[in-house]
């Protein structure tokens, strides 16, 4: 079945089927509230690993603290809006194993937007909070000399972040339509690319740096318009306009993302359970 082709109807399915789920958690506040803070505390984890380290150490591959808090705050907290918004899309595997999946192409709405909104989480707004916490702190910390430029780049790089994992999620998920059980490979993208932004591109080999420059352009979330904001080198010594181009690489990256899920719609074979 083909998507719709109006955004507001997806948008507008999104909207109803998010806020049957928040209203669903809402309706036990205390375990809710529990929840969300043990998801920020968790999720806290990663960063007080960083601190662990530097406990130890002066540098990190030539980076302080406030600098990699930097990174940090603006991977997790662009990492954290494209969970929050499309994080159920892991789920879309287990789906189609089970059959259910085919419920989903028969109703009057697009099926992105009805994956999306699945279980729609908003106890993931700990990790929000928590990625923000820490780029607030860096903000604050770093030894930056700023100008109207670096101030917009910091929020055009939280909403290119975004959009680029979202662009991730959506491409992870038409790949598990293809292979029907590929979550965890979905992850190692998702999650473990947020992971791998929180530290400088200093601590790894040059292949692994242009491979999420250029094959896979993580490091437009943060790597390299970071390094124009704190008067560093650019990865793999880029031209000096590359900083400002994480919103074309978002859009790039969600226009092929958006090819890849239709062309893996049109691919799906129903599993007759």
């Amino acid at each position: 079945m083909a998507e719709p082709s109006r955004p507001g109807e997806g948008l507008r399915a999104y909207r109803l089927i998010a806020g049957m789920w928040v209203r669903s958690s809402l309706t036990y506040r205390t375990s809710f509230l529990i929840t969300a803070l043990g998801n920020l505390l968790v999720t806290g984890l990663d960063f007080a690993t960083i601190l662990l380290m530097f406990s130890r150490v002066h540098s990190l591959g030539g980076w302080r603290l406030p600098e990699i808090a930097f990174l940090y705050g603006l991977s997790a907290t662009a990492f954290g809006i494209a969970d929050l918004v499309l994080g159920s899309m892991d789920v879309l595997g287990a789906r189609i194993r089970d059959g259910s999946f085919d419920t989903l192409l028969v109703r009057p709405a697009p099926v992105l937007a009805q994956i999306g909104a699945d279980r729609f989480a908003l106890r993931r707004l700990g990790r929000i909070t928590q990625g923000g916490l820490v780029l607030g702190w860096s903000l604050y910390a770093v030894d930056v000399d700023w100008s109207v430029a670096k101030v917009l780049l910091v929020p055009v790089m939280l909403v290119s972040g975004a959009a680029i994992f979202c662009a991730l999620f959506v491409a992870g998920a038409a790949f598990q339509i293809l292979v029907q059980d590929a979550s965890e490979v979905q992850n190692a993208f998702t999650y473990g690319g947020t992971t791998l932004l929180q530290y400088p591109p200093t601590v790894f080999g040059k292949d692994l740096v242009r491979g999420v420059t250029f094959m896979l352009p993580l490091a437009f979330v943060n790597w390299v318009p970071a390094s124009y904001v704190l008067g560093r080198p650019y990865p793999l010594w880029l031209p000096q306009g590359a900083a400002f181009a994480p919103p074309l690489v978002a859009a790039v990256c969600c226009a092929l993302a958006g090819l890849a899920w239709r062309a893996g719609l049109r691919s799906y074979r129903s599993t007759g359970s």
